[in-house]
């Protein structure tokens, strides 16, 4: 669309990027795909979480078709489920030598009201405290390459976000349990609050409460792909049945940009070197270079913080006290 028209986000194309490894959740399909792909072109290790096997399956041989070299790897795991993303990311964890990219694209689009394996709204189990949580695991990693990666750019932790944000209640102040498994809540306020909360947590958590007390070698941004065309646009119809869901349907799907389009915002974000040229941690970009205009709620440190503090509370009442790793520890 670029090239035609002058019109959707200008092509990221990373570089040579041997030696560096990358895991991407939701990476075998839509935006993780295509991010994915991108990066094992290009040299990279990667590794793509989901759920399904054979979608994992055909992932890989499309990027085995193409580079017959990629290093590519799938692992199966539900982020709506804390102790297998304990499982997965802790071995993850103990088992690669470094981490330089972690991508956060698994998730749900707007839907009914249900809970996760942990009986926790849905939308924010598998979009955000999942991706919380994979965060904390792969910590210790990721601040060991920062530290030991010499000339190499620092790690980079991408969550995709989305305009979408701007839907979260006006009342939202991530304050208790009861709040997030509200079944009242709209389809939208229910996926714009999970897209909230990522931005929240690039900035008001991991920059500010881990990576600036620390001095890591690490940045954390977000991003907004576009409307995409991915068969994700089809869960329009279950969350508002009847007309309203099969026309919002068929519009994201008539309007959207291809997957592949949707993954240049990641990306940038991972591979551009203006982000520490220009120092920018923590930001929220809407398209390649392009910063984006934030909610007001988004741009609040203190619901960041409340976000922050829920998180921790969560999954210790599901897991234990004793499953969080400690963000300072050196």
């Amino acid at each position: 669309m670029q090239k035609t028209t002058g019109l959707g986000p200008k092509p990221a194309q990373p570089g040579d990027l041997h030696g560096r490894v990358a895991i991407i959740t939701g990476g075998a399909r839509g935006i993780g795909f295509e991010i994915s792909r991108a990066l094992a072109n290009a040299g990279c290790k990667v590794i793509m979480v989901n759920r399904n096997q054979d979608k994992g399956d055909h992932a890989i041989r499309i990027i085995k078709k193409e580079s017959p070299d990629a290093e590519v790897e799938w692992r199966g795991c539900d982020m709506g489920y804390l102790a297998q993303v304990r499982e997965v990311f802790g071995g993850l964890r103990e088992n690669l030598p470094r981490l330089d990219f972690l991508v956060c694209s698994a998730g749900i689009n707007a839907d009914q009201f249900g809970l996760d394996q942990d009986g926790i709204d849905r939308h924010f189990g598998v979009n955000y405290l999942g991706h919380y949580y994979a965060c904390n695991q792969m910590w210790p990693l990721l601040r060991k390459t920062g530290r030991e990666n010499g000339n190499t750019a620092p790690p980079r932790v991408v969550f995709e976000a989305s305009e979408m944000h701007r839907m979260a209640p006006s009342a939202v102040h991530f304050g208790s349990s009861e709040e997030i498994n509200n079944p009242e809540m709209d389809p939208a306020q229910l996926y714009g609050r999970t897209k909230l909360a990522l931005i929240l947590l690039a900035k008001y958590g991991l920059r500010d409460k881990v990576i600036k007390p620390n001095s890591d070698r690490i940045y954390a941004l977000s991003v907004h792909p576009g409307t995409v065309k991915t068969d994700m646009q089809e869960q329009w119809k279950s969350a508002y049945p009847g007309v309203t869901g099969k026309v919002l349907s068929r519009t994201m799907q008539a309007f959207g940009r291809a997957p592949k389009e949707g993954a240049y915002s990641a990306l940038w974000a991972l591979t551009s070197p203006k982000i520490e040229e220009k120092n920018l941690n923590g930001w929220y970009f809407k398209d390649p270079d392009s910063p984006g205009k934030e909610s007001s709620q988004a741009s609040d440190a203190v619901l960041g913080a409340a976000l922050w503090n829920l998180s921790d509370r969560l999954v210790k009442e599901k897991l234990g006290e004793d499953v969080m790793l400690d963000w300072n520890a050196q």
